[in-house]
């Protein structure tokens, strides 16, 4: 279950103060709950990217040139998407006999060739891209939602969102689509992974009626409401059918909360500082809650710095299966870690990136910030502001400052929010140092980036005749290539 940018604020386990999360603070009850668990990018596509491949994006393709240290993802104007240089989880589990079906947002390319049943899942019911619009279908086509490989609709014309009120039954259609597919395949005595992602708590926000004005938090807050209220009945389905003990359930968001989109309709980071599209904590820092009943220990908390890329090397553990053996991986197996064995992964390091740059490293504690940047001034005086009320002098840089010869360094015990950065002339500074930096020579010396595939855009590559647009008769006129450079502002 991957959210679309909720924040590890957003829990009333994690101390949200309106404690309208129920339903996860109890999964968080039954099972194990992981307060250092960390994207791997801090904006949507990537993160993704890194999921289903267990690579980080600068490896997997999923990353810009076009600028330094900018995040890139999938509009519909991107001409790429995941390459098929890739093993997806899906099309490994195959080999195991596992149905695999994605609910929800995809944004891994909108092409033809990089959509879900192209690569690995034999299911979808969802959208390419994110529900942005409405747009006219002429300069802009809507989003279409697909069942399937062909579509059923667009996004603001059969699926409905009303921007004036926030509701839309889309989570609705997402959560019986999630249990539809997981009764059937009970029913068949067929092994499957269920990627379930539902974007309501990405801006425009939205809930059904039921769960409308229900928030103390807004209309995010009802957002957030309403997919609690799906998580809780996904996990009873799976205790009615009996397979609980047989299903491992894991929680958690792609990046932080969309502070530029506050505070109507954005999440919150908790004590972490900024928000999504920084590599500060509030952007990489994720709720996660990991769910096995009569296997994961309930009511415990591991801290163990963990990646979603370790849910790739992860699942393929729990089915019994080898990682790929031919590339670099960055995910983990955390088996022993969720199951309480013996295991060497307490030195792992976690890495933020931002594009083409590696912005910062964390080493058990501590946290070295090697390039620091919110967004430019520019952007910033156009009102687009990722630190709202977060402003650390120094740390929170307009522009890309590079601190290679002297990173600031932070103690995330000490110092969650990164407000105090340790004093270079004490021991502690210089001994981290001594610690961090041969860890990011050594991963610097052996990356091999991927092939950028987030470079080029092309307004004839929108979804204007998307695949069964003619039985529906909702086909538009295709304009003339035009390709370009993506602008990647931030």
């Amino acid at each position: 279950m991957l959210m679309d940018d909720m924040g590890w604020g957003d829990l009333g386990v994690l101390g949200q103060p309106s404690k309208e999360t129920p339903n996860l603070d109890a999964m968080a009850a039954q099972g194990m709950l992981l307060p250092n668990f960390y994207t791997a990018n801090p904006l949507c596509s990537p993160s993704r990217a890194a999921l289903l491949t267990g690579r980080l994006p600068v490896r997997n393709g999923f990353y810009t040139t076009n600028g330094h240290a900018r995040n890139a993802y999938t509009p519909q104007e991107i001409v790429g998407g995941i390459s098929k240089d890739e093993i997806l989880l899906p099309q490994m589990l195959k080999k195991k006999g596992y149905v695999s079906k994605i609910v929800g947002k995809w944004h891994l390319g909108h092409r033809p060739q990089y959509l879900p049943l192209e690569n690995g899942f034999d299911e979808w019911f969802g959208a390419p891209d994110c529900h942005f619009g409405p747009y006219n279908n002429s300069i802009r086509p809507n989003i279409p939602v697909y069942n399937n490989s062909e579509m059923l609709g667009r996004y603001y014309e059969e699926f409905k969102i009303d921007r004036k009120t926030g509701e839309s039954n889309l989570t609705q259609m997402y959560l019986l689509e999630g249990i539809n597919f997981i009764r059937r395949q009970t029913v068949a005595q067929r092994p499957f992974f269920l990627y379930w992602v539902p974007d309501a708590t990405h801006a425009p926000v939205y809930a059904s009626k039921p769960f409308l004005e229900q928030s103390q938090r807004g209309r995010y807050g009802d957002a957030v409401m309403e997919l609690d209220y799906s998580v809780g009945n996904i996990l009873s389905w799976l205790k009615r059918l009996g397979i609980e003990n047989d299903t491992f359930v894991f929680f958690t968001s792609d990046n932080g909360a969309a502070l530029m989109s506050g505070p109507n309709e954005a999440g919150s980071n908790g004590p972490f500082l900024c928000g999504k599209e920084t590599t500060f904590e509030g952007g990489m820092r994720e709720p996660a809650i990991a769910w096995w009943p009569g296997h994961i220990k309930a009511g415990t908390v591991n801290f163990q710095l963990a990646s979603v890329m370790d849910l790739f090397t992860t699942s393929l553990a729990l089915a019994g299966l080898s990682p790929p053996d031919d590339r670099a991986l960055d995910g983990l197996d955390l088996t022993p870690v969720l199951l309480n064995r013996p295991h060497k992964q307490g030195k792992r390091p976690i890495f933020y990136y931002r594009g083409n740059e590696l912005m910062a490293v964390r080493l058990g504690q501590y946290k070295a910030h090697y390039w620091t940047w919110s967004n430019s001034l520019e952007e910033f005086e156009k009102g687009i502001n990722f630190c709202p009320g977060e402003e650390v002098p120094g740390v929170t840089t307009h522009d890309q400052k590079e601190h290679t010869m002297q990173p600031i360094i932070f103690h995330l015990g000490r110092d969650p929010g990164e407000k105090f950065p340790i004093s270079v002339s004490t021991n502690e500074y210089q001994n981290v140092l001594s610690r961090i930096n041969p860890v990011v020579e050594q991963h610097k010396k052996t990356l091999v980036p991927g092939v950028p595939q987030l470079n080029m855009c092309d307004v004839a590559v929108m979804n204007w005749a998307p695949a069964g647009c003619e039985k529906l008769g909702k086909c538009l006129k295709v304009p003339k290539s035009q390709p370009w450079k993506c602008d990647w502002p931030h």
